[in-house]
């Protein structure tokens, strides 16, 4: 099984130097890379060729791995509800041979996917019925979210929005941008602007600086923040182009999700590196996850590692209980015992609230 990956300083420093990441691949990299004929290093650091790329079939990832009867039946039927999308970057991180695998429960469909609980609902945090206009959610008086894609990376198994997001939407474009827009620009009790998806950053830059341009250009917006689960899943997509363009906009604050430290890899210090030295704060949203990150040693770990590379656990929170994800749940005491965990036993910037 892997382990948290380190980074030579010497590595970094020579890649930020040259302008591009200076990592070798992977034992696991080198693995996966094999599946794709006459792919190249160059190919693996091009996050359009991750993009391209991505592992979406049943064909596909049972080549890469054995699946388990759960997940074959998972990944049969993934297609009617919220599809499997997995870049081959993160593909490298599952263990094939452990269905337990922190990285594989998080991305691999199950077919506890099927099962609805009584309490789960299609969009439990209601956010269609405080839609004010198309892909803008305005829940808090000064705070709007705003979702300006459908597509991710790859798609976490227990997304609060797997009702909307996935390949083949396309709902969401510069029409509704304008309109979600001008609702900010009437509505001047909004200070905070979350960018939020989908994920932002599968936007290619022109569009997404079109967007936090004119966001950033409304007068009474003081706070503008960008969620993204790009530098875990794919930090390829961090380049250095796409980092000047956010420091033009400074101040911006950056809003990632990790779940384990095994998410932490050489390209993914790379990416946060580069993100923290343009000026843009990181804070980390993890979720609870049973099996995946519920004890306190793991948790613990995680955030330890985080601080490592400048990105500051923001808080934990509970599985939200979206249709289909019951088997990821754990009880809110468990949560809980990992707060009493952490707190007075870790320095305080490890504690996320």
């Amino acid at each position: 099984m892997n382990s948290v990956a380190t980074v030579n300083e010497e590595q970094i420093v020579a890649s930020v130097l040259s302008g591009g990441p200076n990592i070798p691949l992977s034992s696991d990299e080198e693995r996966i890379i094999k599946f794709f004929p006459g792919a190249t290093l160059a190919d693996w650091e091009d996050w359009r060729w991750q993009i391209r790329n991505r592992i979406r079939t049943f064909e596909q990832i049972s080549r890469l791995m054995k699946l388990a009867p759960n997940e074959e039946k998972g990944v049969k039927g993934a297609g009617d509800k919220l599809t499997m999308s997995i870049p081959p970057y993160f593909a490298a991180l599952i263990d094939a041979a452990d269905t337990g695998c922190p990285i594989r429960l998080q991305s691999v469909p199950q077919a506890y996917e099927f099962e609805t609980a009584p309490e789960e609902m299609l969009d439990p945090c209601g956010e269609d019925k405080n839609s004010a206009v198309h892909g803008l959610v305005h829940r808090y008086p000064d705070r709007v979210l705003f979702l300006v894609n459908e597509m991710c990376a790859m798609y976490c198994r227990y997304c609060t929005r797997s009702r909307m997001v996935g390949d083949g939407n396309h709902t969401l474009n510069t029409s509704t941008y304008d309109a979600a827009l001008n609702y900010i620009r009437e509505h001047k009790e909004i200070r905070d602007v979350l960018i939020s998806g989908g994920d932002p950053l599968t936007l290619g830059d022109r569009m997404l600086e079109y967007i936090i341009s004119s966001v950033k250009a409304i007068p009474h917006v003081e706070f503008v923040r960008v969620g993204t689960r790009i530098p875990v899943t794919l930090p390829q997509r961090v380049t250095p182009e796409l980092v000047a363009m956010f420091k033009k906009y400074s101040p911006l604050w950056m809003s990632v999700h990790f779940n384990h430290a095994k998410e932490i890899t050489p390209r993914v210090k790379y990416a946060c590196n580069m993100i923290a030295d343009a000026g843009i704060p990181m804070g980390s949203q993890t979720v609870l996850l049973r099996g995946v990150n519920d004890s306190p040693d793991v948790m613990k770990k995680l955030f330890h590692e985080l601080l490592r590379i400048r990105v500051r656990p923001y808080y934990i929170y509970q599985c939200d209980p979206i249709v289909g994800s019951k088997h990821f749940r754990t009880t809110v005491e468990t949560g809980i015992n990992i707060m009493e965990h952490l707190r007075g036993h870790t320095t305080g910037y490890a504690v996320p609230t």
